[in-house]
């Protein structure tokens, strides 16, 4: 996949012998950027120092001018040249730390970690999530020298201070990490751009399953842009790709956040940003934003357990749907027809959460999703209810799952308002993709939710539009590519 270019600032740094990848002076690749015409190559920098201004420094800009990806980006070499810059990172990492010395990892001095993988063992997870917050090809940890002995100073490490078992470690640990991924262009066609996507394989109810996933993969092949799926513990390669679409259930607390912060960080393209998790997963958040905005919503109020639930169910009528703020596709949604109920589900909700949607039911056959890209209507759904529920997923107490059937039309098939609706709503988020949910009543056209992760599948979402659905998609990240390339 991936044309590494090694950087050294003396060739005695890193020979060429001991790597297949080309090495090159960093004053040669800061001198001749006409070597890279049409080229983006994966760049290690293994600079002797990255001090502000010098070569160092200027090679990770500079590749980033030129859409090369690199190794340490500008913004991990600032973060690490002082401590003040990087202790955001700090909790996190002495968390893991604890966690590797209670598992049994040896308390030392400090931590050779290179490309991920330390040289102590019992260390990995913490490896990990160091390269994670700082992606450098070989960083030192010191410990404070007293209890809980949490880490003192976080450094990069050039290869010409590396010897005897640190440098087997960094160069093993390097043919490792860049290993399967450079590309032959006598047999592999060209691509222009890379996408990952990511995927859990564990999900029960994934956006996209597998089917979908190759359909959109082969209509990018055929797009110019290749791509490869991405599973929750790879955030270490991400970096290697020009743009991110994420295909797992996104929540503020797993993975899919920190896929998507990465991919901020490293100025890729992203679906789902992260600004827009934020927005969407929370419900009282949307309520706001909605309210504000003068959006149709059902009658809702944010209730906390000091609220007076008789006054809730009076101004909301019966029955109330209580939701936690963060609940998707059904999940920690309630329905009381009565104060009792409403008393004994919001106590058994609060015990996850400070605040809660109290909202008036609506009752309607279906509901319509209507997905919205880069601000535009994208494709028309109606959901219907599972039978004999009144949601359109139904979980039973034996962990089975039902779901309703669904139709999918043309958008100029659709009730304008509701697509009209839909796209004011969408724009309130982002530029991204979002599913917005709707109620279609005698009263009006009401917002349920907004979803930044929408369900893509070949037979309901891409029924109508089939693979224009998926260029579509593959179009949006790509003119942000080529915007970001000055195109």
């Amino acid at each position: 996949m991936t044309d590494w270019l090694i950087l050294v600032e003396n060739t005695s740094d890193i020979d060429q012998g001991e790597t297949p990848h080309k090495v090159m002076r960093i004053a040669d690749y800061l001198a001749r950027p006409s070597l890279f015409a049409g080229r983006r190559p994966y760049v290690l920098n293994l600079a002797r120092s990255y001090g502000y201004q010098s070569s160092g420094y200027y090679a990770s800009l500079l590749a980033e001018a030129r859409g090369h990806r690199i190794s340490p980006s500008v913004q991990t070499i600032v973060e690490l040249s002082q401590k003040g810059l990087y202790t955001h990172a700090i909790p996190d990492l002495n968390a893991r730390l604890q966690e590797a010395r209670q598992k049994g990892a040896p308390v030392v001095e400090s931590l050779f970690v290179a490309f991920s993988k330390p040289d102590v063992s019992g260390y990995g997870k913490f490896a990990r999530e160091l390269s994670d917050w700082f992606r450098t090809p070989a960083i030192e940890v010191e410990f404070q020298p007293k209890p809980p002995h949490d880490i003192a100073r976080i450094k990069p490490i050039p290869p010409h201070k590396m010897n005897g078992a640190r440098r087997h470690h960094f160069l093993e640990s390097m043919a490792a990490y860049t290993k399967g991924r450079a590309s032959n262009p006598k047999s592999r066609p060209q691509f222009k751009w890379s996408l990952a996507i990511l995927a859990d394989p564990t999900e029960k109810m994934p956006p996209s399953k597998p089917a979908a996933l190759k359909r959109l993969c082969d209509v990018a092949e055929k797009m110019g842009v290749e791509t490869e799926i991405l599973e929750p513990g790879d955030l270490t390669s991400l970096a290697e790709f020009d743009a991110l679409f994420i295909r797992a259930t996104t929540s503020i607390d797993n993975f899919t956040y920190k896929f998507a912060r990465r991919a901020e960080q490293e100025g890729m393209p992203v679906i789902d940003d992260t600004m827009s998790m934020i927005r969407c997963t929370n419900k009282v958040y949307l309520k706001e934003i909605l309210e504000k905005a003068g959006v149709p919503i059902p009658k809702t109020e944010v209730i906390s357990e000091k609220t007076d639930l008789a006054g809730v169910m009076e101004r909301l009528g019966s029955p109330v749907v209580l939701k936690t703020p963060d609940g998707s596709f059904g999940a920690n949604m309630v329905k009381a027809t009565n104060l009792e109920e409403l008393k004994a589900s919001s106590s058994a909700l609060f015990k996850d959460t400070a605040l809660l949607i109290a909202q008036g039911f609506l009752p309607t056959k279906f509901d319509w999703r209507i997905g919205v890209l880069d601000g535009e209507p994208l494709f028309a759904c109606q959901y219907r209810m599972a039978r004999g529920h009144w949601q359109i997923v139904k979980r039973g107490t034996d962990g089975k799952i039902t779901e309703g059937g669904s139709a999918t039309m043309a958008i100029s098939d659709a009730p304008a308002l509701v697509v009209e609706t839909a796209v004011r709503a969408a724009r309130l988020i982002g530029d991204g993709l979002y599913g917005v949910d709707l109620k279609e009543t005698e009263d009006g056209v009401f917002v349920i939710e907004i979803n930044d992760n929408p369900n893509l599948e070949i037979d309901i979402e891409a029924a109508v539009l089939k693979d224009e659905l998926w260029r579509k998609i593959i179009a949006w990240f790509a003119a942000r590519l080529e915007r970001r390339m000055g195109r």
